[in-house]
Formats: structure tokens, sequence, C-alpha cells
């Protein structure tokens, strides 16, 4: 049976996992996502190549890097993900400019021990104060190790195409209006988005929807305001996105909200 709980501390979000059958359409995350595989193979899809993580597998996504997500087999999965706001990593490890993981899959003892420590902490809901020293302890590991490098600056074009994306969540995806204040056609804002982000305007629009909707559930614990003010037709509509990212319904992702 597939399972999903999701906690959140010090500003950081913990999932723990267990799925068969359930996978996860193309989708990415505006945070790091940070994890581990603890029984099975994490099969998935990224930057256009396959990845596998074994068990110990410590699994690095950097912010908007698209991926899907299953069990290998039929034997299927647990692991345990951190989600990590990119400007909260920037104030652990006191850089300037946004890192980037070089490295999708590493198996590195210390840094498992340490994400492992923190993500316990976060859903057996223990003192912030202690999630915070423990996050603190995980950066310092991930910046040691030396995983990351420096960020590219994105692209002119896509930044401003993905500003427009988020300042219009409520709405409809008015492709033809953003080709125009781009000055591209609609094919070849189309081709340049997806090479730029591995994932279509369309797909990265509904993620970002279901984001919002996600940080809205948690700010309000009101499940038809994220409906209406990210624009999904019903709580149906809502449920069958929310679900395809997190692996839960909104209604069951706020119930296991603090």
């Amino acid at each position: 049976m597939d399972k999903f709980i999701y906690k959140k501390s010090a500003g950081i979000t913990a999932l723990s996992a267990s799925i068969t059958d359930f996978s996860y359409k193309k989708h990415s995350h505006k945070e790091y996502a940070i994890g581990v595989t603890l029984r099975g193979i994490q099969h998935y899809n990224l930057d256009g190549s396959l990845q596998l993580s074994y068990q110990n597998g410590v699994m690095l996504f950097n912010p908007e890097q698209a991926h899907d997500g299953m069990a290998h087999d039929e034997a299927g999965l647990d692991y345990v993900m951190l989600y990590i706001e990119p400007q909260l990593l920037l104030e652990a490890t006191q850089k300037k400019d946004i890192i980037r993981f070089s490295n999708p899959i590493v198996y590195d003892y210390r840094i498992q021990e340490k994400i492992l420590n923190l993500s316990h902490a976060i859903l057996s809901e223990k003192d912030e104060a202690l999630c915070n020293e423990l996050f603190l302890s995980l950066t310092d590991s991930l910046i040691q190790t030396n995983l990351s490098t420096d960020n590219k600056k994105d692209d002119i074009l896509i930044r401003k195409a993905k500003d427009i994306l988020h300042a219009n969540l409520e709405t409809v995806l008015k492709l033809e209006e953003i080709c125009k204040e781009l000055n591209l056609s609609k094919f070849q804002f189309i081709r340049l988005f997806k090479a730029h982000t591995g994932i279509s305007p369309y797909q990265y629009f509904l993620n970002c929807k279901v984001e919002r909707a996600k940080q809205l559930i948690e700010k309000n614990r009101d499940i038809y305001t994220a409906v209406a003010e990210c624009g999904f037709v019903d709580l149906t509509h809502l449920n069958k996105h929310f679900k395809s990212v997190y692996g839960t319904t909104a209604f069951e992702f706020m119930s296991h909200l603090n």
C-alpha cells in the first residue's frame, strides 16, 4: 500500500514515503529536494537521463529540476526526502549565490546519516531548535563534501517567462500573451522553455499552481481557499494534480500538518 507522510519544522518539509504501484508524473519543486533511499530502488528520469538510487543512495535535486519517480520493480520502495527553500540553504551555508548539486546521486554515509537524523526529528515532531541544529550539521557536510557547482544565471527570457507564469497562477495559461511579451512564436517558446527547464510551460504552470496551493493549505488550513485562489475548477481538479506531485490528496496532506 502506498503511504506518504509530510511534516514541517524549522522551514523544512520532511516526507516519509513507501510506494509500490504509485508513480510521480514529471514535475519540479521550487525547493531543494534531498533524500535517502531506505529500501528498494528509486527509478527516475532527470535531465534526460535515467537515474537509479539503490539502498542508502543520497538523492540531490536542485530547485526546478524536472523529474518523475517510481519504484524500479514490484518489490516497492521506501525513502525519505527533505524539501529546503533555497534562501534557507543560502542562509545556513553563508553563500551569496545559489548553489547547485552537480551529482544527482551519491553514496556518502555521513550525509546519509545527517539526512536521516533531520528527517526523523521533523517527522517525530522534535523541538524546532534541535531541527535547526541538525539542519546546520547537514549543510556543513554538503559543502565540505563539495557536491555543488556554481550556478549559471538563468536565461533572461526564461526567467521573465517564469515571472509571468508565477504572477498569473489564478488564471488559465495564456501562451499567446507570454509569447508576445517575449517576442517569440509559441513553438519557439515551448522548445526553448523545455530545453532550459526539462519541462513544458504547461507542466511548469500546473506545478506552480499545485505548489502555491500547498503553501496556502499550510498557511490557512483551508483547502477551498486554495482551490479558488489557484484557479482550479474544483477540489477534484486540485486533488488530481496535487496527488501527481505529492503522492497524496490535498485533504490528506492537510491532515498531517501540525
